[in-house]
């Protein structure tokens, strides 16, 4: 992977912002369950803005692994920009309140989870070349996998799946299990990757 030296700082503030934003967001979340609003909604928020954060990484971090993976990389850029508009329709629908907790929390899942992909090409495209280190490389491998169960809300977006009250069910479970993903994992990797980045 080829990141020019002009860039790289910026790529690493970008990194470091989106990780911050999305453990405020992991934070907040946290607050909700033991407090009530208005921490959902402020989750809800950061949710949103860490999608925005996320695509800007994603579009600065193309050109790095672009020559190594052509035709991947066009397809990761792709996905992760439909996943982070996903992303940002699941966070409108809850602060505005448009649909239940349940419905929006699928669209911010499944786009998560398109998200993941793009980020499983990546640290598969750093472990060959080691532009990263390897531990960075396996704990974005580790992140993506964790975050690419959420493409299981995608057939609960198109029914219109909504409730008031979580049932205990696999597919919940499943989806459930991604939103660690993205909450703390996806976060967590981005400042490792920032403080990478500005370290060179």
């Amino acid at each position: 992977m080829n990141i020019s030296n002009v860039s790289t700082n910026m790529i690493g503030w970008v990194a470091i912002a989106t990780g911050v934003v999305g453990l405020l967001g992991f934070v907040f979340i946290i607050l909700f369950f033991s407090v009530g609003q208005p921490f959902g909604t402020l989750n809800d928020y950061c949710i949103g803005l860490t999608a925005i954060l996320s695509l800007v990484l994603v579009w600065m971090l193309y050109p790095g692994y672009h020559a190594l993976f052509p035709f991947l990389s066009k397809v990761a850029l792709v996905i992760a920009t439909m996943g982070a508009i996903l992303v940002l329709v699941g966070s409108l629908l809850a602060i505005t309140d448009t649909k239940g907790w349940f419905l929006s929390g699928l669209y911010m899942a499944a786009g998560n989870a398109m998200i993941g992909l793009w980020l499983m090409v990546l640290s598969y495209s750093a472990l060959r070349d080691n532009s990263f280190p390897q531990s960075l490389a396996i704990f974005g491998l580790i992140s993506a996998v964790i975050l690419a169960l959420g493409l299981v809300a995608i057939p609960g977006i198109f029914r219109g799946i909504d409730s008031k009250e979580y049932e205990f069910t696999l597919f919940n479970s499943i989806w459930w299990t991604s939103s660690l993903g993205y909450l703390a994992l996806l976060p967590t990797w981005s400042i490792f990757l920032g403080r990478f980045l500005l370290r060179q």
